[in-house]
């Protein structure tokens, strides 16, 4: 047994070094982000725990846009995962791929998706504390990793109560099923009952999603803006349809996204597996009045993307136990 998992595992690596090694078509790198003193910069992943190569691709663009926008922390919108859950896999689809961030020092706050165990949960890395949606603050912005998978009263009652307690200037959920989304999922309107009327009510000016295998940013809704970015490693291209309420969208290559956040201004960039910015902008609040969206971007052709070999301090809330 421990004979095969060790050839397993040297598998994996070989399949690994392969990846992180094959070039990737030359895009322009441009950063679209003021880097302000003392902003808080980071990345936004979804979908992406596949362990093949355009998971690699992804991670390595986010690594080489690190070194231009020192972003300290990833967001991350659900399906860590996809398949096995062993040792191994945590490996092939989490720490090698971003193994250059996790060495700078970079941090990894996980959401559940539906493709998820709950028992990542307990897994280090992914900074969750043993709970199925916490919070934690980074500078003028407080975050809420919530569990779409299970809105049970009890969560409801908490995300109200740390929503209301905030104090911060931006408050920022994160979760993998979208209220918007043209996709093949749609709108999770049931859940959007739920929760945006307390997005509205405590002043949330942006959400993030997974769960689509695309991006898509919205127009403001009741004056938020809400971010499907569900293509880290998964894509399901062509899948974006036009809808009353999508302002930008790109389901052509696996895509991530960056943002800052400098006192009332929040700067976004989502940019592709090849390293081109497929939308950009600023959304910039402003007391008693809905915030200012500005943004856009037009893509250029993607690359096409290579079939790849199969590889072999956050604040808890309490919560109960998920669902088996």
């Amino acid at each position: 047994m421990a004979r095969t998992i060790l050839r397993s595992a040297l598998a994996a690596a070989l399949v690994v070094g392969c990846w992180l090694t094959a070039p990737i078509s030359p895009v322009a790198q441009d950063l679209a982000l003021p880097l302000k003193p003392n902003s808080v910069r980071f990345a936004v992943i979804g979908d992406n725990g596949t362990g093949e190569k355009p998971e690699y691709d992804v991670a390595k663009q986010m690594a080489t846009y690190h070194e231009k926008f020192p972003f300290t922390f990833v967001i991350m919108n659900g399906d860590n995962l996809y398949g096995g859950e062993r040792p191994q896999d945590f490996v092939v689809k989490f720490e090698a791929p971003y193994k250059a961030l996790l060495d700078a020092k970079v941090e990894f706050f996980a959401t559940l998706g539906n493709h998820d165990d709950p028992n990542q949960r307990f897994y280090k890395p992914f900074n969750m504390g043993g709970q199925r949606y916490y919070t934690f603050k980074k500078g003028n912005a407080r975050f809420f990793s919530l569990d779409s998978n299970y809105m049970d009263p009890v969560q409801i009652a908490w995300l109200e109560k740390e929503l209301k307690a905030s104090g911060s200037d931006w408050k920022i959920p994160y979760f993998h099923h979208p209220l918007y989304s043209s996709g093949m999922h749609g709108s999770q309107v049931d859940l959007r009952k739920v929760v945006e009327p307390l997005f509205v009510k405590y002043g949330v000016d942006a959400v993030f999603n997974g769960h689509e295998h695309f991006y898509q940013r919205t127009k403001p809704q009741q004056g938020i803006t809400y971010f499907v970015s569900g293509a880290g490693g998964q894509l399901r291209r062509g899948d974006l349809k036009k809808a009353d309420f999508t302002a930008a969208g790109y389901d052509q290559d696996q895509s991530f996204m960056l943002i800052e956040i400098a006192d009332k201004e929040m700067t976004f960039q989502s940019i592709s597996r090849t390293g081109q910015t497929v939308d950009k902008g600023l959304i910039v609040q402003r007391a008693g009045a809905d915030p200012i969206v500005v943004g856009g971007s037009t893509p250029a052709s993607p690359a096409p993307i290579a079939k790849p070999p199969t590889p072999g301090a956050a604040t808890p809330a309490p919560a109960p136990q998920a669902p088996k």
